[in-house]
């Protein structure tokens, strides 16, 4: 039975850094595909907004350890930096529109990364992964 549930967590870890994975990697094709860079900063804030939102939620749907916690704040706030950078907000230089692209991409990365900080309660990923559905 814990192997079992072990292999649960694993898996449901391993599903909700793959849903952010996949939901970001779809805006930065969306982002390389648009022709206009106003278009291509919308998307990519869109984008961080959807994540945002979706850590948002699931804080406050759910009842989670500190450690859950303190994890979920740490890549809401890796998000926020992005796009704050992004924007040039809070000490940032703005991302010129010619460097777009290139920053989808470095954000791509950032986010490929960030399983490694996100481990979380089978039912907490469960629902990430509503979440960021119901948000697309």
């Amino acid at each position: 039975m814990l192997l079992f549930a072990l292999q649960s967590v694993a898996i449901a870890q391993s599903s909700v850094t793959e849903t952010f994975k996949k939901h970001f990697n779809e805006a930065v094709q969306n982002v390389e595909k648009a022709e206009h860079a106003d278009e291509q900063r919308a998307l990519l804030n869109t984008s961080f907004s959807k994540m945002i939102t979706a850590v948002d939620r699931l804080e406050s749907i759910t009842q989670l350890s500190e450690d859950e916690k303190a994890q979920l704040n740490s890549f809401r706030s890796g998000i926020e930096e992005k796009q704050n950078e992004l924007n040039g907000q809070d000490g940032f230089t703005e991302i010129q529109d010619e460097d777009l692209v290139d920053f989808s991409e470095y954000s791509q990365q950032y986010f490929e990364q960030a399983n490694r900080t996100v481990t979380i309660s089978v039912t907490t990923a469960l629902l990430i992964i509503i979440l960021i559905i119901l948000l697309t």
